[in-house]
């Protein structure tokens, strides 16, 4: 097959080294959005009478025919043609013949590859936005169905203080809050047109790329050139926001795994979130929370492989940078994906209240309280944790809890323990009293959920004027 580019070269490539240097494998991910470029590139060039009218027709009504068949999925794509941009211009050039070379005038594959990034990109983040905006919606009705389901709450993995069930689910809503930002954030930089940058310096060609980035929804064009077609820093951020996400669902899907566990039983997953075992009929495995928290790894690793890829490139366009789509769109289906199940799973889990209350019973995870206790009845603070401290090993070697102490015992430590210690101690006046704001009091915690709905209401209201 004859080379697009074939002009120059007198030898023929082997097929090993073409498969080697094609990209069409994975970039024909990009078909939609390259036949979307070229049509506002052929407008653009009709505008400027670049090309007459009847050839932009002509163009027009082609790539309208390849959109078709795109959708019927009835186009294909050969190895011996390199990337989705070639592709294209060959099933172009077997519809309307000749004239389908006149598309590519003013314009380079490196504007036009990374104007297909651009476009896909500004797509796959707005749905990956709207997938946080449901998470988010989930967690707050979980939260606001637990405000009053006591759970143990952790440091270093060992019981702390007893919290709300409902204000650990806002937490991770905070954590998913500053995902949608980051990546709502991110959408100016990718809402940037480079198509018109040509190879590297831009066009003799009288062409309006301010009229091309409109035709095709960009807020804006890059002001050089060289850094219109150099410019990967939007996939890079995509990447980042992507693993910084991934991390926060990993945090999720381990509590979730340990949740899960006879050592917790905390939670239980519906069928739909877990597998069985080969072997052991008893099993039932959190495998999708297993998987998510694994699939955070590999989202990481797509980051540093572009980091790594692009530490190194001169400018303008270097081959090296067709290393740069397939952690892209890795990436995407990953998080979308990941989003879905951790809405799902979340949803319809259910919880065993009575459990997770009587392991905060059976603990020293009051013994703050006590502490507290101590200190409002004018003790200095470092002298009533050394008082609490003693009592909590005491216990210890005893085989009893905080609660259980007698309370002549008490007030021979020290006379100013009195008969309402032991409300004190109960995890729920433990909770309640924790007022401050952002704190676990359940007051709070019903605060915090209102708060959330209404951000969510507001963010449901502006999505749908847009």
């Amino acid at each position: 097959m004859k080379k697009l580019w074939g002009g120059r070269f007198e030898g023929k490539s082997e097929a090993w080294i073409d498969a080697f240097g094609a990209s069409i494998t994975f970039d024909q991910q990009l078909a939609q959005q390259d036949i979307t470029g070229s049509l506002a590139h052929v407008k653009m060039l009709a505008k400027t009478e670049i090309l007459t009218q009847d050839e932009a027709e002509q163009i027009t009504n082609g790539l309208k025919t390849l959109q078709v068949k795109l959708t019927a999925g009835e186009l294909e794509f050969s190895i011996e043609n390199e990337d989705i941009h070639l592709n294209i211009e060959t099933h172009l050039h077997d519809e309307i013949g000749p004239v389908a070379g006149k598309l590519h005038t003013g314009r380079s594959r490196n504007d036009q590859v990374a104007t297909d990034m651009h476009l896909y990109l500004k797509e796959t983040v707005q749905e990956v936005i709207e997938k946080i905006q449901l998470f988010r919606q989930v967690l707050v009705q979980k939260a606001e169905e637990n405000i009053e389901t006591i759970m143990p709450g952790y440091t270093h993995l060992q019981h702390a203080q007893p919290i709300s069930f409902g204000h650990h689910m806002m937490a991770y809503y905070g954590m998913l809050t500053r995902d949608q930002e980051r990546f709502s954030e991110s959408l100016k930089r990718i809402d940037i047109s480079p198509l018109g940058c040509a190879a590297l310096a831009g066009t003799t060609f009288p062409i309006d790329r301010a009229y091309s980035a409109e035709l095709l929804g960009f807020s804006s064009i890059y002001d050089n050139s060289l850094d219109g077609v150099s410019d990967r820093d939007f996939i890079l951020e995509f990447l980042s926001n992507s693993s910084i996400m991934m991390m926060h669902l990993s945090r999720f899907c381990e509590e979730i795994i340990l949740w899960c566990s006879h050592e917790f039983q905390f939670i239980e997953l519906t069928d739909t979130f877990s597998t069985g075992s080969s072997i052991m009929p008893q099993k039932k495995n959190p495998d999708m929370a297993e998987l998510i928290r694994g699939k955070s790894g590999r989202v990481y690793g797509n980051l540093f492989s572009l980091l790594t890829v692009l530490k190194g490139l001169p400018l303008a366009y270097n081959k090296d940078l067709q290393e740069d789509k397939e952690g892209m769109f890795d990436t995407a289906q990953t998080i979308l994906t990941s989003l879905e199940i951790m809405a799902g799973m979340v949803e319809t889990m259910s919880l065993n209240k009575e459990t997770m209350e009587k392991s905060t019973e059976k603990d020293f995870s009051n013994a703050t309280e006590l502490a507290d206790y101590l200190a409002n009845k004018g003790l200095p603070f470092r002298q009533a944790h050394e008082i609490v401290g003693k009592l909590v090993l005491d216990c210890t070697k005893k085989g009893i809890y905080l609660q259980d102490i007698p309370l002549e015992e008490y007030q021979a430590v020290t006379p100013l323990i009195e008969a309402d210690i032991y409300q004190t101690l109960a995890s729920k006046t433990a909770i309640e009293r924790r007022h401050s704001y952002g704190g676990t009091g359940f007051d709070q915690v019903r605060a915090a959920v209102e708060r959330g709905k209404e951000a969510l209401k507001k963010e449901d209201k502006k999505n749908t004027t847009k």
